[in-house]
């Protein structure tokens, strides 16, 4: 495993995370369903966000890792493909699973649904471009981050 890109990847992953998921889809997007929804969540919802932050540092290496044991060298198709699987795994769960468990709107969990699915697409395509071969990356004049490594 080339512990650099590895760890590169997981960064990129994570600061996309807090960028596409906290900043614009809960803080910007969402923000006037949950101001409406207010009764629903934690008072002191603030004070625990550095597990959240946690949480999603610990998921954003998972998911590079599984990408990794997974890597067929296939281009961003192959980051579409992971972030279209692991963002029905992961989304459906999370909305359906809120939705059912908690007094939230019908479709504010249809929004967390597909605002996931196209944050995990996004973060899919993100983990291709940076395990790309190095050749792949040089002819398109993308930054690449050292070459294909056989799986371990």
């Amino acid at each position: 495993m080339n512990v650099l890109r590895f760890v590169i990847a997981g960064v990129v992953v994570f600061v996309a995370f807090l960028v596409l998921q906290n900043f614009i889809v809960h803080g910007l997007i969402l923000k006037g369903a949950y101001e409406a929804t207010a009764d629903v969540w934690r008072e002191d919802m603030m004070s625990k966000m550095p597990l959240m932050y946690l949480l999603t540092l610990i998921i954003s290496f998972l998911l590079v890792f599984i990408f990794h044991k997974g890597y067929e060298g296939r281009g961003l198709a192959e980051g579409l493909r992971f972030g279209f699987w692991l963002g029905l795994l992961m989304n459906l769960s999370m909305a359906l699973g809120s939705y059912a468990a908690y007094p939230v709107p019908g479709l504010l969990a249809l929004q967390w649904f597909i605002y996931g699915m196209i944050i995990y697409l996004i973060v899919g395509v993100i983990i291709a471009a940076i395990y790309r071969p190095a050749q792949a990356a040089a002819a398109s004049g993308a930054p690449g981050v050292g070459g294909s490594e056989p799986m371990t």
